[in-house]
């Protein structure tokens, strides 16, 4: 049986998170060997899809692709200003990319923008996208199970083209993480020939600017400096930058207060945009 990895915005929720694996259990063949794992993210598509791609690359990198299911569900109807009959969303998606990793959700905003190059085929699967405002407990879990069961050819779905998935421009903040640096959508192999290391460049993100000195880690600067560096998501080969500042949090000398990325930026959050002088 295939894992499941399930990444949403109401995974902080544990009442939720019970009854989609409750559901999922009860179409599956045995459910005493299922694993479920659970993934919050904001309801942020731009941030679904950031924490997705690199999940994507750790299960590629270190575990069984071929093995391995993501349902993810993030999908706030930004389609959408008004009435949406039998609460309709984002049409429901399966996805198969190279590596044999099989993704299903909602096709909503830019959530499967950054797997989009790893892509092998894309089928579309209409009782998925109405009936429901709990789509994830009550439309999916058949869906989910069969693809764990390894009983995807079972499935009466239609194929489409990869190009119903919107690409993703421009730079974004992907994910902040728990120490509060910034990870962003901005690739080594953007800063390419633009940034040596030592510059200083401005960086604005929600309307506040900062400069940012170029480093090659986050321990590169001075304790309390702002700095742009390779970070540790992303390809091993051009992985994303980071933006944040090195702090020895409960042993801050001559009593200054912890700072990291996020304290330089008010209002900063998963999916805000970001300009980089370059």
């Amino acid at each position: 049986m295939r894992k499941l990895i399930v990444i949403g915005d109401y995974c902080r929720d544990t009442v939720v998170c019970q009854e989609i694996r409750s559901s999922v259990d009860g179409f599956l063949k045995n459910q005493k060997e299922s694993k479920i794992s659970f993934i919050s993210v904001t309801p942020s598509t731009i941030h679904t899809s950031y924490v997705l791609q690199q999940i994507v690359l750790t299960e590629e990198r270190y575990g069984i692709p071929e093995e391995t299911v993501f349902f993810v569900n993030t999908d706030p109807r930004i389609e959408r200003d008004s009435y949406a009959p039998e609460a309709e969303g984002s049409k429901g998606v399966i996805i198969k990319l190279v590596s044999g990793i099989y993704v299903t959700g909602p096709n909503s905003g830019f959530c499967f923008s950054m797997i989009k190059e790893r892509i092998q085929a894309v089928f579309t699967y209409e009782p998925l996208s109405k009936g429901s405002q709990f789509r994830s407990r009550d439309n999916y879990p058949r869906i989910i199970a069969h693809l764990m069961d390894y009983m995807e050819d079972e499935l009466e779905t239609d194929s489409s083209s990869k190009d119903i998935i919107k690409e993703l421009k421009g730079f974004y903040v992907g994910h902040i993480d728990n120490y509060g640096n910034i990870k962003t959508t901005i690739t080594h192999e953007d800063l390419k020939g633009k940034l040596s290391i030592g510059d200083v460049s401005v960086i604005e993100i929600n309307n506040t600017k900062q400069e940012a000195k170029y480093v090659d880690n986050l321990f590169g600067g001075r304790v309390g400096q702002l700095v742009i560096y390779p970070g540790s998501s992303g390809r091993p080969d051009n992985p994303y930058m980071e933006i944040s500042c090195w702090s020895h949090f409960g042993d801050t000398k001559q009593g200054e207060a912890a700072k990291t990325g996020k304290d330089f930026f008010e209002g900063i959050s998963p999916g805000s945009s970001i300009t980089i002088d370059l």
